[in-house]
């Protein structure tokens, strides 16, 4: 059962004022659960016990680690229907994305525990003495990888599990050995609340220090601004809008102490249509791309929100079936009545551009919070002109660009901000003479998709999840799969160390068997 409170620690605490409820935006209703942001008081100790866990849970072995990230994975398997239920009522999403994304995020939690549990993930290097070298003799130098310390991680309203209290940043954070605190989104505070409880009860259960991880309420921004300004917290992450991540970056970068903030932000994930492929499966690629973007109420972050081909019979006859293939879709709920307020003020304002054309809006009632889905096309040369449609429609929205040549498609891309993904539909050996449309792209985001869409991430090591800004905030790693642990740590050199006082990585025996690189040699 959901109490409402915070977690701090391993205690539950509600001593501030302001309360507030979840929305069932399904049934267009308050949740009954009402919920107790979190106070100055509480935010407070909940930082000071990170930072008190963070002295020990950064040493403990990786062995135990894994242990932990397991437990969390089995302690949410083990509230079964009660979060499936609570993530419904909180999102409006049906039962089977609820239980995909349980299983996602258990996924994430394994993977990181198996990272750990092996341990060459630390990068370990060792550069051996050379006491005799001429004409200086050259000291012992030893590298790994070693955590911040004390993590903030920001809830996205879009993804309660997978991106949220026990997701991919806080899986990666306390296998990195940072200690966590959770500043849970408003919009599914109970789902966050009853994940959170998985992780205080697995945290527990394997000895984990208290405050190695903490969960806090708000209802705004002002839990959040408090929790990045404290000069304990040494790094944070975020996946939501440009706005929310960049306020933060400023933020953090304003401290005594700049701090990393490692946000995951807007995307419209272009798609280059070349020309052959429309001639040739035109009616296909409009089907494919109709089901992409209203796939979730078109709330995923790389939805593809732009698609750039060159004017033809065949992108106008393209343009006419992907308007028709999305009003055969039935509109679904979006996760929030200020979600869908959004999602119409933006349309709004992209399709009352001058030189816009609507091919595809649908007019007919709809269920309250419920989005209506829209395509707009646009040629070239007045996307070139105006920057306003460069926005993010975040929804079931999509514009179609007509460029009149290869080198107007070619300035389009490179016009356009950072991007999470960006797509190439193509024909055989297609792809071939667009190298230039190729390179431009690749500049502008962080995953190239060949023949598919964008929507869609998978968890593997090879994964990028990220891209230049806007996109995200350091294009150097990735929010999805093992190699985000690399945001949470730095690389850090033993000097002459006398070897039983090392770290079990850099000792000579090599007692844990990990791969390192030994002067030069893996």
């Amino acid at each position: 059962m959901t109490t409402g409170k915070n977690y701090i620690g391993n205690l539950e605490s509600a001593k501030g004022n302001k309360t507030f409820k979840t929305y069932n935006p399904e049934l267009n209703k308050e949740n009954e659960t009402v919920f107790t942001e979190a106070s100055i008081e509480e935010i407070n100790k909940a930082v000071d016990l990170a930072s008190e866990a963070f002295k020990e849970f950064r040493i403990i072995s990786g062995t135990k680690k894994a242990e932990f990230l397991n437990t969390i994975a089995d302690e949410i398997l083990a509230l079964d229907d009660e979060l499936i239920q609570m993530y419904c009522s909180e999102t409006g999403l049906p039962e089977g994305r609820a239980k995909g994304e349980r299983g996602r995020t258990v996924g994430q939690l394994r993977s990181f525990a198996n990272l750990v549990a092996e341990g060459s993930w630390v990068e370990a290097t060792i550069d051996a003495a050379q006491p005799n070298r001429e004409p200086m003799p050259k000291s012992d130098i030893r590298k790994m990888l070693i955590p911040l310390g004390p993590v903030v991680v920001f809830g996205a309203s879009n993804f309660p599990l997978a991106y949220s209290t026990a997701g991919g940043d806080t899986a990666a954070a306390l296998a990195a050995g940072c200690s966590v605190i959770v500043k849970s989104h408003p919009m599914h505070a109970g789902t966050g609340a009853l994940v959170a409880s998985a992780i205080v009860k697995a945290a527990k259960k394997t000895g984990m220090p208290n405050g190695v991880f903490s969960n806090l309420n708000s209802s705004g921004i002002e839990v959040g601004q408090q929790l990045v300004s404290n000069p304990k917290v040494k790094a944070v992450g975020f996946t939501g809008s440009i706005r929310g991540g960049r306020a933060l970056l400023d933020l953090a970068a304003k401290r005594a102490e700049p701090i990393p903030v490692f946000a995951e932000m807007g995307s419209i994930n272009p798609v280059v249509i070349l020309p052959k492929a429309l001639e040739n499966r035109q009616a296909e690629i409009a089907k494919t791309y109709a089901g992409s973007i209203t796939l979730g109420t078109g709330q995923f972050c790389t939805n593809p929100g732009l698609l750039l081909g060159i004017k033809s019979d065949a992108l106008s006859t393209f343009v006419n079936n992907l308007s028709q293939e999305i009003m055969d879709i039935n509109p679904s709920c979006m996760l929030h009545p200020n979600i869908k307020k959004g999602y119409n003020a933006n349309k709004e304002k992209v399709v009352s551009q001058d030189y816009v054309r609507v091919t595809a809006n649908y007019e007919s009632d709809v269920e309250n919070n419920y989005a209506q889905q829209a395509v707009v096309s646009v040629d070239g040369k007045t996307f070139l002109e105006n920057a306003t449609l460069h926005l993010e429609v975040f929804g079931p929205f999509s514009m179609v660009v007509q460029c009149e040549d290869t080198d107007e498609l070619e300035q389009v891309i490179v016009s356009l901000e950072g991007q999470l993904t960006g797509t190439v539909i193509s024909d055989e050996n297609e792809v071939s003479n667009y190298q230039a449309v190729i390179a431009a792209l690749q500049n502008r985001v962080g995953r190239i998709i060949f023949n598919g869409v964008p929507t869609g991430v998978e968890v593997c090591e090879s994964m990028v999840h990220g891209g230049p800004y806007p996109a995200s905030t350091d294009s150097r790693f990735s929010a999805v799969g093992i190699a985000s642990i690399k945001r949470w740590v730095r690389p850090f050199s033993y000097q002459d160390w006398p070897n039983h006082l090392l770290p079990a990585e850099l000792q000579n025996e090599n007692p844990l068997g990990i791969k390192r690189n030994m002067n030069g040699t893996l």
